[in-house]
């Protein structure tokens, strides 16, 4: 008997028992749904963590001052330069950040805005590049300068499409001079987002915010690998000050990503793993139904053995027909993947994978699928195979 005729009566025992042939096909149904809606998740989720990494500049660290400390002296920028040039090997800039609210004004347009004061090592940083323009300079800092760098939601607020380098701006009633524009980080622009920073040398920010406290520095440093001994040289000098190991808090980027990656990793081993235990349920199912077939089918089985069919012959048949019910099974969990995979990744609030993205994960799914009906349909298969025709034929 050929592979057609086999294809064939595999098909036509499935259609005869439609109920238990879609009840073992459950299982692997469920499996490869499992397989679609959880690789999806997981890299949906991946590819927009990853998103947020890539605005992230792992040559960053931060460092937050603890504002309990009780001596009355103070770690100063100077202080801070002064260890970037001690250690040029490791760090390559110390920014300390000054951060307040403010009116900003152009004309007859106004908004509140975010002021940033810094200094010039802060456009080192990712995601500070300028699109127009320059940044302030050392210069600017030392004489406390009127000058600005503006974001891309600032410049629409103030001046729509039009260039808005040269052009001046009131911060609080006082005039500054835009001397560069921030590259747009966002697709969408928020009144509070990244878009929405007005950057200003730190000493005019001072008097512009009346803080004279600088609790935030960015240090950058030569390698992320480096990150930890920037780290320490720059918190030995903080407990030195401020005679306390609790000086200051540090979020290290590098870090934070490396932690990241490792929760990608972990994602998707358990998503793996409840996919195969699907997977696996659902090959038990197919030989459970499998021997169940055989044993309704032995006097069928007694005949065609008794009229010449040889071993083989038996034992691909069944195999085919336990490879069609897994397969035809795959092929529902896939459209049913497909479409649960749209719902999911909505729901947790992150963008779709592509349909195109997604083919290695069908395709492995839909052949996984084939094995697990082969491997679990073997044993039944064989059963049937080499049964006696005398005691099939004598089987009630």
């Amino acid at each position: 008997m050929g592979i057609f005729l086999s294809f064939k009566m595999a098909l036509q025992s499935i259609a005869s028992n439609k109920v238990r042939s879609l009840l073992t096909m459950l299982g692997i149904i469920i499996g490869v749904l499992s397989v679609i809606v959880m690789v999806n998740i997981v890299t949906s989720a991946a590819m927009g963590m990853r998103e947020w990494m890539d605005q992230m500049d792992p040559n960053v660290i931060e460092l937050y001052v603890n504002r309990q400390s009780t001596t009355t002296r103070r770690v100063t920028p100077e202080d801070v330069e002064q260890v970037v040039k001690d250690n040029p090997d490791v760090l390559t800039f110390a920014s300390p950040l000054v951060q307040g609210n403010a009116t900003i004004k152009n004309e007859n347009r106004n908004m509140n805005g975010r002021i940033y004061g810094t200094t010039p090592g802060y456009g080192l940083m990712k995601g500070n590049s300028l699109a127009n323009g320059d940044f302030f300079t050392d210069n600017d800092v030392k004489n406390r300068g009127n000058v600005a760098v503006i974001g891309e939601y600032v410049r629409q607020k103030l001046f729509g499409n039009r260039n808005p380098v040269g052009q001046q701006i009131r911060i609080s009633g006082e005039v500054f001079t835009v001397v560069g524009l921030l590259e747009q980080k966002r697709e969408e622009l928020s009144e509070w987002g990244d878009d929405a920073r007005i950057i200003i040398p730190y000493t005019r920010a001072q008097r512009l915010l009346k803080n004279n406290r600088i609790d935030e520095y960015y240090v950058g440093t030569t390698d992320p690998k480096k990150s930890s001994e920037a780290v320490n040289l720059v918190k030995a000098l903080f407990s030195k000050v401020y005679q306390t190991d609790n000086a200051v808090w540090v979020y290290n980027q590098a870090e934070d990503m490396q932690q990241l990656n490792e929760e990608i990793n972990s994602m998707s081993l358990l998503a793996a793993a409840i996919a195969g235990i699907s997977l696996l349920v659902g090959g038990i199912g197919i030989m459970n139904i499998m021997l169940v077939t055989v044993t309704e089918r032995t006097r069928e089985i007694g005949i065609r053995k008794a009229v010449g069919a040889k071993m083989r012959t038996i034992l691909t048949q069944f195999l085919i027909e336990s490879a069609v019910i897994s397969c035809i099974g795959g092929c529902i969990g896939i459209a049913l993947g497909i479409v649960g995979s749209e719902f999911a990744t909505m729901a947790i609030g992150y963008d779709s994978v592509p349909i195109v993205d997604q083919l290695p994960v069908i395709m492995a799914s839909f052949g996984f699928s084939a094995i697990v009906g082969i491997f679990f349909g073997f044993y039944p298969a064989f059963k049937a195979a080499r049964m006696r025709p005398i005691d099939a034929l004598r089987f009630e």
